[in-house]
């Protein structure tokens, strides 16, 4: 099965489809996990190591807010590991806050440059649309080699 990055990262919904589906969601949830279930977490609100904006050096340049280079010590190594991506744009907040509009472009760009296959899908706005979406995102994932 192929492991799925999904953006917005916070989405359950995303995270959820594609796990039924038999596939690895990566998102944030079990990015920050992995980081609050470390023992000597310095920082648990932020749930990040004062390092980890150092690592982020390793997709965004020095000159960048040191919480995009943060966030992307999270998600930099998702982006590289990951077989395929979906990629919801226009979300509504309650479908995935992302927070940060400097990550979500870089990691847009990021996502589009690597040669993977990629489901892009605006969010729906109607039950018309949302139909279509959940059938898009299943072909998707079917065409993946998920479960059916």
């Amino acid at each position: 099965m192929a492991k799925i990055f999904i953006y917005p990262t916070t989405s359950l919904i995303l995270s959820d489809m594609v796990t039924r589906f038999g596939h690895t969601p990566l998102g944030s949830a079990i990015a920050i996990r992995e980081r609050v279930q470390t023992a000597g977490l310095e920082s648990a609100p932020l749930q990040i190591t004062p390092e980890e904006p150092k690592k982020g050096l390793h997709w965004a340049a020095v000159e960048v807010p040191s919480g995009v280079r943060g966030r992307m010590a999270l998600y930099g190594p998702m982006v590289e590991q990951c077989d395929a991506a979906i990629i919801i744009n226009n979300a509504d907040l309650a479908f995935g806050c992302m927070g940060c509009a400097r990550t979500n472009e870089l990691l847009k760009f990021l996502l589009r440059q690597k040669n993977m296959p990629r489901l892009e899908l605006e969010y729906p706005r109607t039950e018309d649309e949302g139909t279509q979406f959940v059938a898009a995102i299943k072909r998707f994932l079917v065409d993946l080699g998920g479960k059916k």
